[in-house]
Formats: C-alpha cells, sequence, structure tokens
C-alpha cells in the first residue's frame, strides 16, 4: 500500500491524488526547465508549472519539510475553512492560466506534461463540490498521528530543533483549524462511521501525557540523546531545546489534545454516522464514482469495478485450488485457508524475530533486481517497525519514500503487533510490493527523472502506483523467490485480497454493505487474519475509492505486456518493456498505454 495518509490535506490527497503522497522535490524549486525548452509558449508551460510547485511547498510546510525541503519546516498547514476557500479558488486560476498557453505549440513530450497539468487541477476543481477536507482525522491518520512528522526528519542542527519547538509551540492553531473543520463536517454531515472514528479515541489518549518527556513529541530528544551520529548541536545546546520542549509539549501540545479529546467524545463522535459508506455522505453517489474515476484514472463505473472483482476473485480461486493440490493439501479451501490461519509453523514467536525475517528477505531480492530490470534507484531503503502506538490499528505495512535530498533513505514500514497474527507466507510477496521491485524501486526511480517537471516525477496516480507494486508481487515467480507452495499461495492470498477489495469497496460505498458482510466476504475468500481483515475493512470505510487502484492498474500492466510480447513475439524483451512502463513517471492508465505501445522497440 501506499504512504499512510499524512497530514497532508486529506482533500488535496483525494481530489488531487496526482500530487499525493508519493513525494516532493528535495529543494522545493522546480528543476530547470528540460534542455528542449525553446519557443516562448514552452517557456510560460514551465513558468506555469515552477510557480505551481513553489505554491504547494509553501501551502504544504509538512509535505514538503517530510520531502526535504526545510524552509517551512517551522509551521503546520493551514488547514483552516478560509485557506481551504483560498485554495478552492486558486485551482480554478490555475486551469484558466493553462488554457492560455497553446498546447498545440509544444513538443509531444511537454503536450504530455501540460495534459497530466491539466487533469491533477481539473480533477481537484471538480472534487470540490464534496468538499472532503471536512474528513481530516480518521483511524489511521490526521493530527493525532502529527508526531510521526519527526521521523522523516532530519535532527541534525540547531535550526532544525528550532523549527520542531516552533512547531510544537504553534500547535495549538493547527487543533483550532482542525477543529473548525471536524465542526463544519458534523453540521454538514460530512463524517465517517462511529466504527472506525472511536478507533481514535485511544490515539488521542496517548498524547495527554502527564511527563512531557513520555510523549512521542518529545521523541527527537530522546533518539538525540541516545544517537552516535555526528551533530553540529552541542549537549548544553540540546539541553536547553529540549527544556524548551518540554514547556511546549506541556502548555500547548497536550492542553491541545485535551480539547480535541472532549470535542471529540462529546460533540463530534455522536455526529458520526450509524452505519457504514459514502453513499450516506451529501451527494454521495455521484462522490463514490467520482473518487472511483479518479483513484484508477478510468472511466470504469462502480458497478463495473463490481462485476471485474467478481470475476476476479473466481479466477485467482482457481488458481489457488492448483497450487493447494501441488502443496499436497487434501481439505477444502475453507480448511486450507484456516490452516494458513492457525498453524504455528506459520508464525514467529516474536516482533523482533519476523522484523529480522524481512530484513533478511530484502537482502535477498535486492541482487535479484538485475534480471528484470536495466536501471535501478539509486536511494536505499530499509525495513522498519510500524510505530507502537498507532499499530493496533494499522493494517500490515507501508511504504515512505525517501527524501529527494538524500538526506533519507526509503523505508519499508512492517507491522510487528501481535506477530502470530503476521504469517510467515504474505511475506515474500509483501516486500516484492512496499520495497522491490514495487513501490521503492518505481518511486525512486521516478524521482530521479530529472528531465520531467517536479510534479510528474513526485506524481502518485494510484492505478499507477498501486498496480504496479501489485504486478511487482507477480514478478516473484520469474525471480525464483516463491520456492514453496505456500509462498505461492500467499502471493495468491495478496492477489485475492486486492479481488476482494474491488468487490468490498463498491459493496460499502454503492452497494450499501454492512461492515459485517464485507468482513464474512474477505474471510470467505482469504487467508488473511481476521485481525487484519477487521483493520483492511475498516481502512476501505474510512479511504472510499483508494482500494480500488491496485488490481485494476495491476491488469492494466498485464495486458499491456500481453500485447507487447504478442506484437514482438520473439523480439520482447521484459526489461525494455519495464522501462518503457517507468520511464515518464506516475501516469493515467490511459496515457500509459499510449506511451508503452509508442516506445520505439528493437
Amino acid at each position: 500500500m501506499p504512504s499512510r495518509p499524512s497530514l497532508r490535506s486529506l482533500a488535496f490527497t483525494l481530489a488531487l491524488c496526482s500530487i499525493s503522497a508519493a513525494g516532493c522535490a528535495g529543494s522545493g524549486r522546480e528543476a530547470s526547465a528540460p534542455v528542449h525548452v525553446q519557443n516562448e509558449t514552452t517557456r510560460r508551460l514551465h513558468a506555469l508549472f515552477a510557480e505551481e510547485w513553489a505554491y504547494e511547498m509553501h501551502e504544504q510546510p509538512v509535505w514538503a519539510s517530510e520531502r526535504g525541503d526545510m524552509r517551512g519546516a517551522d509551521r503546520w498547514d493551514d488547514v483552516g475553512l478560509r485557506a481551504q476557500a483560498r485554495r478552492d479558488a486558486h485551482y480554478k486560476q490555475v486551469l484558466a492560466s493553462l488554457h492560455a498557453i497553446a498546447r498545440s505549440e509544444l513538443s509531444r513530450e511537454d503536450a504530455l506534461s501540460y495534459d497530466l497539468f491539466r487533469l491533477r487541477y481539473e480533477e481537484a476543481v471538480e472534487g470540490q463540490r464534496f468538499r472532503l477536507y471536512l474528513l481530516p482525522i480518521n483511524q489511521r491518520g490526521g493530527i493525532q498521528t502529527a508526531d510521526e512528522l519527526a521521523d522523516a526528519l532530519p535532527f541534525k542542527t540547531r535550526k532544525h530543533f528550532e523549527d520542531w519547538n516552533a512547531r510544537l509551540r504553534s500547535f495549538p492553531q493547527y487543533m483550532d483549524q482542525t477543529i473548525e473543520l471536524l465542526t463544519e463536517g458534523a453540521r454538514t454531515g460530512i463524517t465517517h462511521p462511529k466504527v472506525v472514528m472511536q478507533r481514535v479515541l485511544a490515539q488521542l489518549d496517548k498524547q495527554i501525557v502527564d511527563d512531557p518527556t513520555k510523549s512521542p513529541f518529545f521523541d527527537p530528544y530522546q533518539k538525540a540523546a541516545t544517537s552516535t551520529a555526528a551533530s553540529e548541536v552541542s549537549a548544553a545546546e540540546r539541553e536547553q531545546l529540549a527544556s524548551e520542549a518540554k514547556r511546549a509539549i506541556a502548555s500547548s501540545v497536550v492542553p491541545a489534545f485535551q480539547k480535541l479529546r472532549a470535542f471529540w467524545s462529546t460533540t463530534y463522535l455522536p455526529a458520526c454516522k450509524d452505519e457504514v459508506g459514502a453513499w450516506q455522505l451529501p451527494e454521495g453517489k455521484p462522490l463514490y464514482a467520482y473518487l472511483t474515476r479518479v483513484h484508477t484514472t478510468t472511466k470504469l463505473s462502480p458497478d463495473e469495478v463490481h462485476a471485474i472483482g467478481l470475476r476476479e476473485v473466481a479466477r485467482i480461486r482457481g488458481e489457488m485450488e492448483a497450487v493447494k493440490a501441488k502443496a499436497g493439501f487434501k481439505g477444502s479451501m475453507k480448511e486450507l485457508f484456516e490452516h494458513l490461519r492457525t498453524d504455528p509453523k506459520f508464525y514467529f514467536e516474536s516482533g523482533a524475530e519476523l522484523l529480522v525475517a524481512y530484513r533478511d528477505l530484502a537482502k535477498r531480492i535486492d541482487p535479484l533486481l538485475v534480471t528484470l530490470f536495466r536501471k535501478l534507484p539509486r536511494p536505499p531503503y530499509g525495513v522498519s517497525a510500524i510505530p507502537e502506538h498507532v499499530a493496533p490499528d494499522t493494517p500490515t505495512a507501508y511504504y515512505r519514500p525517501p527524501a529527494a535530498d538524500g538526506s533519507r533513505a526509503g523505508t519499508f514500514f512492517v507491522n510487528l503487533f501481535e506477530p502470530k497474527s503476521r504469517p510467515k507466507w504474505e511475506m515474500t510477496a509483501l516486500t516484492l510490493h512496499e520495497a522491490v521491485p514495487g513501490h521503492h524501486l518505481q518511486i525512486a526511480l521516478a524521482m530521479e527523472q530529472e528531465d520531467l517537471p517536479q510534479f510528474r516525477r513526485h506524481g502518485d496516480y494510484n492505478a499507477f502506483i498501486e498496480g504496479w507494486a501489485l504486478y511487482a508481487e507477480s514478478l516473484g515467480e520469474e525471480m525464483g523467490v516463491y520456492d514453496d507452495p505456500y509462498s505461492k499461495l500467499g502471493q495468491l492470498t495478496y492477489e485475492m485480497w486486492r479481488a476482494v477489495r474491488l468487490v468490498v469497496d463498491t459493496g460499502i460505498h454503492h452497494l450499501k454493505w454492512d461492515r459485517q458482510r464485507a468482513i464474512d466476504f474477505f474471510l470467505e475468500n482469504t487467508a488473511k487474519s481476521e485481525l487484519d481483515v477487521v483493520n483492511e475493512v475498516d481502512r476501505y470505510i474510512a479511504w472510499p475509492g483508494q482500494a480500488l487502484a491496485y488490481k485494476i492498474g495491476e491488469l492494466e500492466i498485464k495486458k499491456l505486456r500481453k500485447q507487447e510480447t504478442a506484437r514482438l513475439g520473439a523480439r520482447f524483451d521484459l526489461k525494455t518493456f519495464h522501462d518503457a512502463v517507468l520511464r515518464s513517471g506516475p501516469l493515467p492508465l490511459d496515457i500509459l498505454a499510449r506511451e508503452v505501445e509508442q516506445t520505439k522497440r528493437p
């Protein structure tokens, strides 16, 4: 899956999803226009790209500093209602400026950039009517997980610590703006269901501490005190800055969370919906149709996606039957799922063992990449544990991109909570998806395409990003890492998981399924543990449409590979195909098909 929802505006992430959590520039400045820039029209286009990139970096300092642009590292985002209205007006103005540029006078590559830029702002403007920014918190992220930002930041200079302390002191304003959004959401009926939002209470409680040093917002100082890495901050300076941080946590951060806790329990949670599904939101039917189009980058309707999901569930189940026979398992598929969920041989005793095993697996996969890819990314990646305070409410894993300035590696985060619910047979497919050749390889490579505008290098079309990562799971067969029937069953279980998503997400948000029906369908068709299934279903409830991207994108990439294989016959080269898919950065699926077909072949 992608990075978990960050502090970035949820509305911006959903409605302008082509530039969501995949990353941003380290410098925050638009790269110089490509060398082919010649005419005035092209210069105007690239000037608009640069201007808008700078605007985004200023408007979203949290997102920017996560990626290495530290110019606004002393600020939280301005998320209040006035700021949202200002941004809405700005997006319309950007489209007007773009329309004044003659596309016919651009090179083929710049015309592609023009089309992608236009699409992202058209989708943002279209989505304004739904006011998704009124959903700034869910059980997977929001202001209650704001402390996690520190893990993505450098703490090497005095300025780094001073900026963090400034953010701590200004936290009440950020909280007041968040409560303003929640209040308006409650007033207008734009809320998530109670069943997922009640999970947030425990997360808030963990932020309300008597001792500031126990606050996760103090972690940068705890880590600095025990770090052996070189630092420009002396022990005396660090102690002074730590004292300031303690005061800010006690006087600003904790009282802000106490305020939200009281508001949440007495006002907001009671206003949340009793049933699940986007269908019950204002304009719920067109909203979900919009999110289906945005997340899949297709014109598929929710009904069409549901039907595709049912077909894929049936097909994958047939493949699982064949592997089950190869494994020598004599029972039914239901009995196989129960065996995979419960047999102790499939589980580690501790989270520490699980983490070591993931790291070993990643090291095994890394050297095999050269068999399938001509170009590999320069930035490294690591494997780390999901923070303990959110692990119970978080799915199995997620990925965080590297900082574009090279100051931080990419990270494959794995969930160590209740290791006896984290089976060994899922590890290979999950590593291929989240690390390499999945998210890390694709996202890091895109970030390195210096001849592309920043918004393309750091784009996030969900159907491309997640479709590629699911396709990457299937490459384990060619890499030889599914070396026993159970790891292959794990891969099929994960593919089934994504097919089930098509059925369950559309079931909840379009066909009005209740939560238990979604959970039951999931358990009937996969070997995922009940804990994972419940967390997954709750994720779909809180993030309508996003889960549709994976399978739809994977099906398109596999279709393109099949077409190219048939067209080229013996001349087909897998490395060349992968280059064609990845060379232009993330793309909508229809444009991806065009780009692959137009790539010159040997």
